[in-house]
């Protein structure tokens, strides 16, 4: 059954529109989108849309945002743009299998793993120049045990989503051999830095970028910070393993500063660090998934999620649920009407959008009444009785 079809027809019944002439079909689609995609999941929280969300870890890697849908092409050639694939997460949370705390306050999280900002001794001086100054973060080793694997627990500059969909891309992260400077400096979350004072006394900064090095993401590229919204900028010498990045599993920086530095004038650094290892706590905060500690290899992290719908399109599967349709339909007329303010049908139906938005809630409150309320005794230890033995609690033979 092409359920889209269906629900094509039955708005143009509501609408009292049966001419494609009046309202194409590509219209009405982007109206079914705009219900689906933005009005449905804030309205309703659908037991069918409950998932999981798996990925593995990078080695090295702290914090991860949420995935993007690339852009979708719909009828007439209609662009709809990034958004979340998942409406939230929420626990449990899992790392190999193993649960962890889950957190969605900042405060709590950071009173267990504070970012502690270590501010490390004079680590090179001035010589006159801007650079290129090679910089060693005494923390990190300067070698590596082995190819791309963390010796160290520096922590990475990030860019969070709203940066990611500021450069039209769905790339995360960010790679290239230069800044892209189309992300905003609201959305950029700097880990390293390197500071002094020029010759009239003005601080000299360079931090990451969150964004990394084309052929080797361990390499993060540095930048001048500046003002909201655009202001971070490009370093001179350009960007490669020998200008202006920095190695985080050695700790090895190649700095080119925007100013030249005083001789004998001192060259701080300042960086986050953790010991990686098998992450033992999630933060979920601004789309962005943090772990604590920071991993030391690939580790599996599965959480419970609430999928975004994707957008309908012109195919005869893009209405999974055969029992939303006249919800689907009522919801995107309703949105029709308002918009060519007849309000007199708008009010007329109203009511009975109501009901199916009832009717579709129902279906998911079955599914929740139908799970038993944990209690101390629906567990499996003290307190159950083995239907095999009839022994009280857990672990008899």
């Amino acid at each position: 059954m092409f359920l889209l079809q269906d629900i094509i027809t039955y708005i143009r019944r509501l609408i009292k529109t049966p001419s494609n002439s009046t309202i194409p079909d590509n219209l009405i689609i982007d109206y079914i989108n705009r219900f689906w995609i933005i009005d449905v999941d804030a309205r309703l929280q659908l037991f069918d849309l409950k998932t999981k969300y798996v990925f593995q870890t990078q080695p090295g890697v702290d914090q991860y945002n949420m995935p993007l849908y690339s852009i979708q092409i719909e009828p007439g050639n209609q662009t709809i743009g990034f958004y979340p694939v998942y409406q939230g997460f929420l626990a449990p949370a899992r790392v190999n299998g193993i649960n962890v705390p889950w957190y969605t306050e900042r405060s709590t999280f950071y009173d267990t793993w504070p970012n502690y900002v270590q501010s490390l001794a004079p680590t090179t001086v001035g010589d006159g120049t801007n650079g290129p100054y090679t910089i060693q973060l005494p923390f990190a080793p300067n070698v590596v045990i082995s190819p791309n694997q963390p010796a160290s627990g520096i922590l990475r500059g990030h860019v969070d989503i709203t940066g990611i969909i500021a450069t039209g891309s769905n790339a995360d992260p960010i790679v290239g051999n230069t800044l892209n400077l189309s992300v905003p400096t609201t959305s950029v979350y700097s880990a390293v830095y390197f500071t002094s004072i020029n010759a009239s006394g003005e601080n000299v900064i360079v931090a990451d970028s969150g964004q990394f090095l084309s052929g080797n993401v361990n390499y993060g590229l540095l930048m001048q910070p500046g003002p909201a919204p655009f202001g971070n900028s490009v370093l001179a010498g350009g960007y490669s393993t020998t200008s202006n990045t920095i190695n985080y599993n050695t700790g090895i920086a190649t700095v080119t500063f925007p100013s030249p530095i005083p001789v004998g004038q001192n060259i701080n650094s300042q960086c986050f660090y953790y010991l990686p290892g098998l992450p033992r706590a999630i933060l979920f905060y601004n789309n962005i998934l943090t772990l604590r500690n920071p991993p030391d290899i690939q580790y599996q992290v599965e959480i419970d999620a609430y999928l975004s719908p994707a957008a309908f399109l012109n195919t005869s599967a893009s209405v999974p649920f055969g029992y939303m349709t006249e919800y689907i339909s009522r919801g995107a007329a309703r949105k029709i009407l308002a918009d060519t303010g007849d309000i007199e049908q708008f009010n007329f139906y109203e009511p009975l959008f109501r009901e199916q938005e009832i009717l579709v809630w129902k279906r998911s409150q079955r599914q929740w009444t139908s799970t038993r309320t944990q209690t101390i005794y629906s567990g499996n230890g003290f307190g159950n009785t083995s239907s095999s033995n009839g022994l009280f609690g857990s672990g008899a033979t």
